[in-house]
């Protein structure tokens, strides 16, 4: 039975079989003999680090115990020390060659021997010791075997063609990769084996790089200006200003997380409804999404891409901001990262894909046109009204675009009021009436097809004309931006007279027939070249002033003055005229003021 002996190498513990240790021990031993003096020390902890961590993927649980079969992959992963020798070391170096070999035993220290094949993988780490901002490009450089020119180059360019937008991925890559610190970090950042002579070679570059630094610095130079009150002045404004900026960076961290963190939030609640809205009793809003959703992609699936479209750049937001308020916070994870970058690539393809498709649901426009004569009489005005089903409304000018409705029966319809007409000129001597129900679609037939679904009605009675203010199509045709147009055609010489419902559906040119807001009985004629108001006044410039019923409405003239025989009673004549007459016309101001405010909001309401 062997005993066990706990060990801390690396900062991390293990329970390793004495023979083991002891031939870590050798092990260690052989590789101080090889190395010089300089820089030994912080090779030495390199290479603990690194086996410690070769140890640590071979360990399954805490009480598993460290044996020689562990210990030998191990040391052939690292190699041996006598095969890193170093030519400088002379004579010393080849005495201690064959004191080496002690820490192995048969051929278990061959590499390969223990059947034990070992590949490392490069890691994508942000090189800071060239970085130019942070290391995220110099780290993708090393990671994809490009110059980091060129990857500066091409987030340069990204930043313009996306306005800015790229400089998101690049926080968040920022943010997410941590940086190459430890010499092992640095040769995973490189692909390069992580064994004794790479460990050394690393150390000894970063001890010659500092080594040039210091040897390049003015010291005469540098004390003369530390000894300078300007220079201590400025490292205390230095600190203030480092101490200001850093307050204004947690401010910052925290605002982000605050407001990261609400956003997806209220995305997590509202894709939650998504999901269970088809099973809800009384969805509400649903029904209007389920109508206005003409593709084929089901509504959750696109409530998901965009889910993780918005969501995950709004978590990367937050981890920004934990990132700011916690120094020490810990990376998510190479493997996570590059999950997250996979999903939000597919569900922005997929939102893309899903919006072109509903798009071209309405990329053409079909309709159907039915035309019908009108038996009225040229002796009497036309009567123009619109009416409502109070089925469905209880108001005429209750106007909706649309709504999910059902009828008397259960069917399942959409409603909406969007109800146009038009007054034209007809040709010949005969009235008639075209209505035109419109709709758009993938293709013109398609969308023609769903406009013979619409429901749309008018009647004649006498001289009247009663036009309905809504429309109706089957819930399965779905929203395709259904519309009635309704053209009444009339010949020069008709007249007729709108009621106060047309103005909320008239949608003829101004120039052609201007619909008057002030009152709701003007009568209308059919002219040679336009549509002309009987009993609307206006000025020579065709603004409006008055009408014939507010002219009747004003106060008679003044009776003539009478024939004065004395000389006071003259005066006073004179006065009590000249009082009637200023009255008067503070009326008539009065009134034309009156009907230029309701000018102004008929034009006001036609413009809406």
């Amino acid at each position: 039975m062997n005993k066990t002996v706990s060990i801390n190498l690396g900062g991390i513990f293990f329970h390793i079989d004495e023979d083991a240790y002891q031939k870590l021990n050798r092990y260690f031993d052989a590789i101080k003999r090889s190395l010089s003096p300089d820089g030994k020390d912080e090779i030495m902890s390199d290479i603990e680090a690194r086996i410690a961590e070769l140890l640590s993927e071979k360990i399954k649980t805490d009480k598993q115990v460290v044996g020689q079969r562990e210990i030998d992959e191990v040391i052939s992963i690292m190699g041996k020390p006598e095969d890193y020798r170093i030519d400088e070391e002379g004579a010393n170096g080849a005495g201690s060659a064959s004191g080496n070999a002690d820490y192995t035993s048969g051929n278990a220290g061959e590499p390969g021997s223990a059947g034990f094949e070992y590949y490392r993988t490069k890691k994508f780490y942000r090189d800071t010791d060239n970085a130019m901002v942070s290391g995220v490009c110099a780290g993708l450089g090393h990671y994809t075997r490009l110059e980091p020119l060129w990857i500066r180059i091409i987030f340069i360019l990204l930043l313009i063609a996306s306005f800015g937008t790229a400089s998101i991925v690049y926080l968040l890559l920022w943010v997410l990769i941590p940086p190459a610190i430890t010499t092992t970090e640095k040769l995973e950042m490189r692909g390069e084996p992580i064994n004794i002579s790479n460990i050394e070679k690393k150390v000894r570059e970063e001890f010659a790089q500092v080594s040039d630094r210091l040897k390049n610095v003015d010291y005469d130079k540098i004390g003369g200006n530390v000894k300078t009150g300007f220079e201590r002045a400025g490292h205390g404004v230095g600190s203030m200003f480092k101490s200001i900026f850093k307050v204004i960076g947690k401010i910052l961290g925290a605002l982000l997380t605050i407001w990261a963190g609400l956003v997806l939030g209220t995305m997590l609640v509202f894709f939650i409804i998504v999901l269970f809205a088809t099973s809800a009793t009384a969805p509400g809003w649903y029904p209007y999404v389920e109508l206005v959703n003409s593709g084929t992609a089901p509504i959750w699936l696109t409530a998901v891409c965009m889910f993780f479209a918005i969501g995950i750049p709004f978590l990367g937001i937050f981890l920004l901001g934990l990132r700011i308020l916690i120094t020490n916070m810990k990376s998510i994870g190479t493997a996570a990262f590059f999950s997250l970058l996979v999903i939000w690539i597919a569900s922005i393809c997929g939102c893309a894909y899903f919006g072109l498709q509903q798009s071209a649901q309405f990329s053409s426009e079909g309709k159907v046109v039915v035309k019908s004569d009108l038996n009225i009489s040229d002796q009497e005005p036309l009567n123009i009204k619109f009416t409502y089903d109070n089925y469905y409304a209880k108001s005429v000018n209750d106007t909706r675009t649309f709504e999910p409705v059902q009828d008397s029966v259960g069917h399942d319809l959409i409603f909406s009021n969007e109800v146009r007409l038009y007054i034209m000129k007809a040709e010949g001597n005969k009235p008639y009436i075209q209505v035109e129900r419109k709709a758009r679609g993938l293709s013109m037939n398609e969308a023609r097809d769903i406009a013979k679904t619409i429901d749309y009605g008018f009647k004649v009675e006498g001289n009247n004309l009663i036009l309905n203010n809504y429309l109706l199509t089957p819930a399965e045709s779905k929203w395709h931006q259904q519309n009635v147009e309704v053209y009444l055609y009339l010949p020069e010489g008709y007249s007729f007279q709108p009621d106060g419902s047309v103005k909320h559906f008239d949608d003829s040119d101004n120039d052609f027939f201007d619909l008057w807001f002030d009152n709701d009985e003007h009568l209308y004629h059919m002219g040679s070249e336009k549509v002309e108001c009987f009993d609307c006044v206006t000025d020579e410039n065709g603004n409006p002033v008055i009408s014939i019923e507010q002219v009747e409405m004003l106060p008679a003239p003044p009776e003539p003055v009478a024939p004065v025989t004395e000389p006071g009673d003259a005066q006073r004549s004179i006065n009590n005229a000249q009082k009637s007459i200023n009255e008067r016309e503070r009326e008539i101001e009065l009134k034309e003021r009156e009907i230029a405010i309701k000018e102004r909001e008929r034009q006001l309401n036609k413009s809406n």
